[in-house]
């Protein structure tokens, strides 16, 4: 076990990965997910495969309640009508007031500057991490997409992003990691993007180190999704074995497996 009194390195994600994903399935922690009507199912799923447990309302009446008791809080932009929003400033209130993590996920926020707003107004109420595609991001920092933006944002906005893609880029407090697990085939599974954000906000309910929680939810994704295409015969039978592979997912197979510099 690593030390918490010290940041880690981009050389030892791939054994303290494995050290969150074991503390998931030891503490099954709740993460409350305000996320699109496409995302729900998958996510919920790949959350109960890692070993957390899912919530999912978003009614005004209960949504404080149920993320002022959870873990940590994933809100996603993808379904972007007036009950989500109104739901996670509610969510976002209760969680700040608990002390609890959460997670900004700006789905196509490049598409709608009303989204991007809305998302800009979002990343005022601290998220700890902010998981998002190359688009997503140039649309938010008005910018190119490059280091020194990327370090720009994090500093600005004082928080950890997730920039997925090709190869995932984790960067936050002078950090930076790269990790160049996965496959092509989880682009082509709807919700893939959201369900691991989920993953990632399941680590955050554990770990403390924003950073590490980030790379550790990345790299368990990609691991995952490396052995779920070896064995798949399309799209929807990967959809099915991503999930076979977070619950089977062992230290061994991950530190074995993980692509990190």
């Amino acid at each position: 076990m690593l030390s918490p009194d010290r940041p880690i390195s981009s050389k030892e994600i791939p054994s303290a990965a494995a050290d969150v994903l074991a503390r998931i399935r030891a503490q099954a922690p709740r993460v409350h997910c305000i996320t699109n009507a496409v995302a729900q199912n998958f996510s919920a799923n790949m959350l109960l495969a890692a070993g957390a447990i899912p919530s999912m309302t978003i009614s005004v009446e209960e949504v404080g309640e149920f993320a002022g008791r959870a873990d940590a809080l994933l809100v996603n932009l993808g379904t972007f009508d007036a009950e989500r929003r109104t739901a996670a400033e509610l969510a976002i209130a209760a969680v700040r007031q608990a002390g609890k993590p959460w997670l900004l996920d700006p789905v196509f926020v490049e598409r709608s500057p009303q989204r991007a707003a809305f998302a800009r107004t979002l990343l005022t109420r601290q998220p700890a991490v902010v998981r998002l595609n190359r688009a997503e991001f140039a649309a938010l920092s008005g910018g190119d997409v490059d280091g020194a933006a990327l370090a720009r944002f994090a500093q600005e906005t004082h928080t950890v992003i997730g920039l997925t893609g090709e190869a995932d880029i984790v960067l936050g407090d002078d950090r930076l990691a790269c990790i160049s697990n996965g496959d092509p085939l989880m682009a082509k599974v709807t919700a893939m993007g959201c369900a691991g954000s989920a993953l990632v906000g399941a680590c955050l309910a554990v770990e403390k180190d924003a950073f590490l929680a980030t790379a550790a939810g990345l790299l368990i994704l990609g691991v995952a999704g490396q052995i779920a295409a070896a064995r798949a015969g399309g799209p929807g039978t990967f959809a099915a074995g991503i999930l076979d592979a977070v619950h089977a997912l062992d230290r061994a197979t991950i530190v074995d497996r993980a692509r990190v510099v």
